[in-house]
């Protein structure tokens, strides 16, 4: 490296270094992006510089839902094995977030001593973040339709993807899940090596496929795909009749590995970080150790104690996540004589400003578990008019709406709704969750 760079790396770092330490002592935030929009002011290639110092490699976490989860485990995983791994822990995926994770990291003299690095990386960004950094394994879990404004179709996201990944070295290995048809054609189409996972258990197929699908139709040419079972949305066995386009082998049988959390969704995101650590190396044994020991991110189906009751912490900020939580929370409280679910709804930056998505969730089939349901957030009114429109359609056992604007309030309420020794289910957007377990915990997340 040329002396000017050098001296601009290191005065990069040590500015970055003094904003995180400012911002952390004034309580103004999670220091998780703002130093690194600022070091990349500084010295324009820090990125580039950093994220190339990893000793045995870099992998991208990239997906619509899962992230956190998958990359939580990976990095448990890794860690068992003697390693020593940088992750983002704090969620922020965009460039300055991923910079800002790295400069954290690194000395004063702008050196990184670590053996891999887990960035979980916005769906939009990677193709930004691909032309600064050379990974060793790209994740990608899965592609929904997220935050409306932000994002456009699924097809042009994976697009985007298949240009930047096919620049990559050959030896970058690309772990994709198989049972989406749009990643799984992806795949066929990069020249690296590519391995999928997913679920061949016809068990845990749904009923009938739900309104939040975003990928029925063949990726190669556009006839519709015929599915034996979905598992989630779009995500299941498909072929199509047309051109003979078909889900690929999967890498592992997910019969033979338990899964982290619940439901189906964390299936997956178990199956993902299997798949990743076995092409590292890792031993079966040592991957089924962090299986069992691991303990989830907040807002993940995080379970808290308050008083003689429990909570749980199930983030939704789309219509798939949302009717995958649905889904674990009817499960769940089939064994409870009363049960209080609280949703609290925001529509800011975090969020998406678009809230129009909880059309696509399946409401429906969350009132007619009958108990207290609150309603809460920004958009409070919003989420009760669509709770109202699938009241219309419940015969019996129709569940006690409580509409509050104030979240302090619907927390007191829903909390006082659960009986002793129950379970209160949060489902919030991500800003509402950190309000959430502010009021819950008295204190911020990071």
């Amino acid at each position: 490296m040329k002396i000017v760079n050098k001296i601009r790396l290191v005065v990069a770092v040590a500015v970055a270094k003094i904003v995180t330490r400012l911002v952390k002592i004034l309580r103004l935030g999670a220091a998780s992006v703002l130093p690194g929009e600022i070091a990349s002011r500084l010295y324009p290639r820090i990125f580039k510089t950093l994220s190339r110092q990893f000793k045995k490699g870099l992998i991208l976490v990239v997906g619509t839902n899962g992230k956190t989860t998958t990359s939580l485990l990976l990095k448990q995983i890794l860690a068992n094995e003697g390693y020593r791994v940088i992750h983002n822990a704090t969620g922020a995926n965009l460039m300055n977030g991923l910079t800002s994770c790295l400069v954290t990291n690194s000395n004063l003299w702008g050196v990184i001593k670590a053996d891999y690095g887990i960035l979980e990386v916005d769906e939009n960004v990677l193709p930004l973040a691909l032309k600064e950094c050379q990974p060793s394994h790209i994740l990608a879990l899965n592609l929904f339709r997220d935050q409306l404004d932000r994002y456009g179709e699924v097809d042009t996201i994976s697009y985007r993807w298949q240009q930047a990944i096919s620049m990559l070295k050959e030896e970058t290995i690309v772990i994709l899940n198989g049972d989406d048809p749009t990643l799984c054609h992806l795949g066929q189409n990069l020249p690296q090596k590519v391995l999928y996972f997913g679920l061949n258990e016809p068990d845990l197929y749904l009923d009938e496929i739900p309104h939040a699908v975003d990928s029925i139709y063949c990726p190669r040419c556009g006839s519709s795909l015929v599915y034996k079972g979905v598992y989630l949305s779009h995500l299941g066995d498909y072929h199509c009749e047309s051109c003979g386009f078909h889900k690929e082998k999967l890498a592992i049988e997910s019969k033979q590995w338990p899964q982290i959390l619940m439901g189906v969704y964390n299936k997956y995101n178990t199956l993902a970080a299997v798949v990743a650590a076995e092409s590292i190396g890792i031993s079966r044994e040592k991957i089924l150790e962090a299986i069992r020991n691991f303990k989830p991110a907040f807002g993940r189906a995080e379970e808290l104690k308050i008083g003689d009751k429990k909570v749980r912490i199930l983030l939704s900020k789309n219509p798939v996540g949302m009717n995958e939580t649905i889904r674990a929370v009817n499960e769940m409280r089939e064994y409870q004589l009363s049960s209080t679910i609280l949703i609290v709804l925001n529509d800011r930056t975090p969020d998406g400003t678009d809230v129009s998505w909880i059309w696509d969730v399946d409401t429906e089939k969350l009132v007619t578990g009958g108990g207290n349901i609150v309603v809460s957030g920004d958009r409070v009114y919003d989420m009760a008019l669509r709770l109202k429109y699938s009241l219309e359609r419940l015969e019996e056992r129709s569940p006690n709406l409580v509409v509050e604007e104030k979240l302090a309030t619907a927390v007191e309420k829903a909390l006082s709704l659960t009986p002793g020794g129950e379970t209160l289910y949060i489902i919030p957007t991500y800003s509402a969750m950190l309000e959430v377990r502010k009021l819950l915990l008295g204190r911020e997340i990071l």
